[in-house]
């Protein structure tokens, strides 16, 4: 009895769920937030110095930050989003054959604005594709103590801008609460320079072509 009781109320629990969404609208709008994180592509880049090839390469480490999702109904297929986050800070290594060192370290934001198509628009599950443009920025670009101290200065990385491409999926809780994974790929490049004594003789085109995955709370108004 106390199982058919508890069945009864697990069934009742999720019946009430399930009919508590209701379908996106013409000018609903829906705000994220939650845990975003880049991990850019694990390839390295090679490094030159005056225009010749070093024997030396750069790669970019993950980072993990507060992201923010902000998304526009045109009607319950179709929306716009535009994703951003507090500052990304990635470590730049240095690779020399199998020795890694801890080069230096930037922070970038990538705005990212994509059109989104809904599927399933009738369950709570909404699957989503979407296609977009990234600008990325990069800052605070600076190389480490030893590095520093070797004369390594003036580090530079240009800005970026490129498509992205995503899946993701909200889960709506009930009307207004909602939660959202996604998986996106942004298409990030930057042309690297440096000094070495003084001299701006180091440069490196850095593919840094991250996955970006976020794990998210929305709530829609």
């Amino acid at each position: 009895m106390n199982k058919t009781l508890l069945t009864i109320a697990l069934l009742s629990t999720i019946s009430t769920i399930s009919t508590a969404a209701v379908a996106n609208q013409a000018g609903d709008i829906l705000i994220r937030g939650g845990a975003t994180m880049v991990s850019p592509d694990s390839g390295k880049s090679t490094v030159l110095l005056s225009g010749e090839d070093s024997g030396l390469a750069l790669s970019v480490g993950d980072n993990t930050q507060l992201g923010l999702n902000f998304v526009y109904f045109f009607d319950s297929n179709w929306a716009v989003e535009l994703l951003a986050a507090t500052p990304f800070d990635h470590e730049i290594k240095l690779h020399s054959g199998n020795e890694a060192t801890l080069l230096a370290d930037t922070k970038q934001l990538p705005p990212t604005l994509s059109a989104l198509y809904y599927f399933n628009t009738a369950t709570n599950l909404r699957p989503y594709v979407g296609v977009g443009i990234n600008y990325t920025v990069f800052f605070d670009n600076s190389f480490t103590g030893m590095y520093s101290d070797a004369g390594f200065s003036d580090l530079e990385l240009d800005n970026s801008f490129g498509y992205a491409i995503q899946i993701g999926a909200d889960y709506e809780i009930n009307t207004n609460w909602s939660v959202n994974v996604s998986a996106r790929y942004i298409d990030i490049s930057t042309d690297a320079s440096f000094a070495v004594g003084g001299d701006n003789i180091g440069s490196a085109s850095v593919e840094v072509n991250p996955m970006v995955y976020s794990v998210m709370l929305g709530y829609k108004f």
